[in-house]
């Protein structure tokens, strides 16, 4: 009888008693700004003395018409607590240290990881007016305690992301990063451009969910009341008109595009310069199967002169690699079919069909009915996009094994989708307009999308929780909440018959928290320091990639009185050459340089940097080798891509050394007469690394995944075990691109 009065009650008016609780708690929440800044200014002699070592392994005698550009590292994605996704990442119940603003990400690039530039990146989904406004005075503020000079401590650009998700491959664009040179007002937009997020917008059951983590994190709260107040400032800023043009739009309202088209449009009316970045292309927690670039490859969803550069790596993983095979493929009639497994590859339908299978077989049923509900199983999985493991009932991390990954690549994103890979994008063309075949000539960059504030992390491999975005409750209480606790049925269920599928599942955030990296870094071959030298590197894709260490790179097409540098594009009929020079990264010393400790104190290093910060020594690590890339794209529509792809190309061992240079040239590009591609990786010798081992499988003597050991975010695995395994750091330059002319 007390149960059936107190479920009475919980259907009746008591059931709001939440709700009413969050509304009276948002008043105990503030606006949290955009922090302030450690003023001091760094210690002008270590940035002099950083140069001079790597002016020191310019390769002076063996590039010898190389132009003398300077190497500068940084971060173009750079996340705070403005980006709403950073409550889940950053709060200390979900095992962060805190929600941090712009001006921590300012200290940070400045006294933790030495950038020499960064770039704010924030979500623009959750960025009103007022919020931009406050972060465009942050980064002025930033710029100022910099130093204006021609040799600031850093530079740090203004700009935000373009997060465009959908479950539908045909509708999915992805994420873009937009940056600007400028700094000023008039060198900006009014307001970000967003891509719609209804769920963003929804401040009742925002509060709800902030107000629960209060109550649970009490020494905390303040954090997260402040969050409610945060969202509540969302949801009231009302959606600006579609129609009008963006200067003409009133200030306070949320401006959104829809596709990569109306983005364009929209940037293009403010008539100022600037740069559109894709990232995180292939990573399969957000790019459904079936995803490619090729519906972004028209003169609507592209624009060749701003889109000239893509993130290939990040702490998300890495972007670059092609594979033959696909999660799911499409039938003739647009419906999805599960593939066979091939070679080192098991698509995750297939595995779904095997756990059904298993679970079937446990149940004595027969043959033929075990065979059906596989059957239906791989169906179900490959017809629910990325939420295909909410189709196997209790479900478990280990269940799934390696499938859907990318055994052979190095530090993949989980699920990769290699469609959407940086060299897949590459290949292709579009033919639309006849004698005006459309390319990506994008240059290569990497960044961290680090959504802790802390850019360039990843200089020392340390800090799970801080260096990278594994998350997860720190409370056995809200722990079940991610975890899949339906009863093992031995059948598949559609993702279309689960109505009540929660949010927070329908991404496999368990299996992710192996694929979360420290992070990369964009290195640019600058004329200066300065930001206009910056700028000017970007725009000619005069940068390269980094998996985070500082390596060095230089790669020039040297068939020219003046080599030509990476992210080059010329035309010619002869036989291309090339040279290549690598250095590997200095070996870092433990703590922080004392040029940092004079100016700011140890609390504050501790709690920012926790006492490690960018230390370089004199010493250098050794590299195994450089590889070659050489990509054909394709000259007529449906041209197959796997073999225009040619990965490794060629190779050239290193030996061991810090420094490590090749020559080479193509003599086969004269009688093939086809544009051609060619970029270099600078690989070293393994170093451990956060999440090196993925999943860290247990193989049997067929080199078959048995049983996997994730690194889980949770109390399942340690909290501070930073699941360090061995990884080959490396470099990608931009490529070279050598088109062939066309005949008259």
């Amino acid at each position: 009888m007390i149960t059936k009065r107190r479920n009475a009650l919980l259907r009746g008016p008591a059931r709001y008693w939440p709700l009413v609780l969050s509304l009276l708690i948002t008043g105990c929440g503030e606006h949290r700004d955009a922090g302030h800044l450690t003023a001091e200014i760094r210690d002008p002699d270590l940035q002099q003395e950083w140069s001079g070592m790597q002016r020191k392994q310019h390769p002076k005698q063996r590039l010898k018409n190389s132009h003398d550009y300077q190497i500068l590292f940084g971060d173009l994605h750079v996340h705070t607590g403005f980006s709403p996704d950073a409550l889940n990442v950053a709060m200390p119940i979900m095992g962060g240290d805190g929600l941090r603003n712009p001006a921590d990400a300012c200290d940070y690039a400045r006294f933790c990881s030495a950038l020499d530039f960064w770039s704010i990146n924030d979500h623009a989904e959750g960025i009103t007016p007022r919020r931009w406004q406050e972060t465009k005075a942050a980064v002025r503020a930033c710029n100022r305690v910099a130093g204006y000079s021609d040799n600031p401590d850093t530079v740090a650009f203004a700009g935000w992301e373009w997060s465009q998700v959908s479950q539908n491959r045909s509708e999915h664009f992805g994420h873009k990063n937009v940056i600007f040179p400028g700094i000023e007002d008039e060198e900006l937009p009014a307001r970000v451009i967003a891509a719609p997020r209804d769920q963003l917008g929804k401040a009742p059951m925002n509060r709800l969910l902030t107000t629960a983590l209060g109550f649970m994190d009490w020494p905390n709260r303040k954090q997260y009341f402040d969050y409610q107040t945060y969202y509540q400032e969302l949801a009231d800023t009302p959606a600006c008109h579609p129609s009008l043009p963006s200067p003409l739009l009133p200030e306070n309202c949320m401006e959104l595009a829809a596709t990569p088209e109306k983005l364009f449009k929209k940037l293009e009316q403010w008539q100022l310069d600037y740069l559109v970045i894709p990232h995180g292309n292939s990573w399969g927690l957000n790019t459904p199967p079936g995803t490619s670039f090729d519906k972004q490859l028209n003169r609507r969803q592209h624009s060749p002169e701003r889109q000239t550069l893509i993130e290939s790596y990040s702490g998300h993983g890495n972007a670059e690699e092609y594979r033959p095979w696909r999660a799911i493929e499409i039938s003739n009639q647009g419906s999805e079919v599960c593939p066979l497994p091939s070679g080192n590859y098991e698509p995750c339908c297939w595995r779904a069909g095997e756990i059904i299978r298993e679970r079937c077989e446990s149940e004595s049923l027969s043959e033929n009915e075990c065979d059906e509900r596989a059957a239906k199983a791989r169906l179900d999985y490959a017809s629910a996009g990325i939420a295909g493991h909410l189709t196997v009932p209790g479900q478990t991390v280990a269940d799934w094994k390696n499938c859907g990954q990318c055994t052979d690549c190095v530090l993949p994103p989980m699920d990769h989708r290699p469609a959407t890979s940086a060299q897949y994008a590459l290949a292709i063309r579009n033919f639309d307009e006849q004698g005006k075949p459309l390319r990506f000539r994008f240059g290569m960059i990497g960044s961290s999308d680090n959504h802790r504030a802390r850019g360039g992390v990843g200089y020392k491999e340390f800090g799970r929780f801080i260096s990278t975005e594994s998350t997860a409750p720190r409370v056995p209480v809200l722990e079940r909440a991610f975890q899949d606790t339906r009863e093992p049925l031995p059948y598949s269920i559609p993702l279309s018959e689960q109505a009540d599928a929660p949010l927070n599942r329908l991404r496999n955030m368990e299996r992710q928290n192996s694929f979360y990296y420290s992070g990369g870094l964009v290195a640019a071959l600058a004329d200066g320091r300065d930001r206009n030298a910056i700028w000017e590197a970007l725009k000619a894709r005069r940068v390269y990639a980094t998996s985070g260490d500082r390596i060095l790179l230089w790669f020039n097409q040297i068939d020219h009185q003046q080599a030509k540098p990476m992210g080059s594009v010329g035309q010619q009929k002869s036989t291309p050459h090339f040279e290549v020079h690598a250095v590997g990264a200095a070996q870092q010393l433990p703590g922080c340089p004392e040029q940092v400790t004079d100016v700011v104190s140890n609390d504050r290093l501790d709690e920012l940097c926790r006492g490690e910060c960018y230390n370089p020594g004199n010493a250098r690590k050794p590299l195994a080798r450089i590889e070659v890339v050489r990509i054909r794209p394709q000259q007529s529509p449906g041209e197959p891509v796997d073999a225009l792809i040619e990965d490794p190309w060629r190779s050239f061992n290193c030996e061991g050394k810090s420094q490590c240079s090749a020559r080479f040239s193509d003599p086969e590009y004269p009688q093939g007469q086809r544009d051609s591609i060619y970029y270099v990786r600078a690989v070293q010798q393994a170093t451990p690394a956060i999440n090196g081992g993925q999943l860290r499988c247990e193989y049997d003597d067929n080199g078959q995944c048995i049983d996997v050991n994730p690194c889980f975010a949770d109390s399942r695995t340690d909290y501070d075990d930073d699941c360090l395994a061995p990884v080959e750091e490396r470099a990608w330059s931009s490529p070279i691109f050598v088109d062939f002319p066309a005949s008259d």
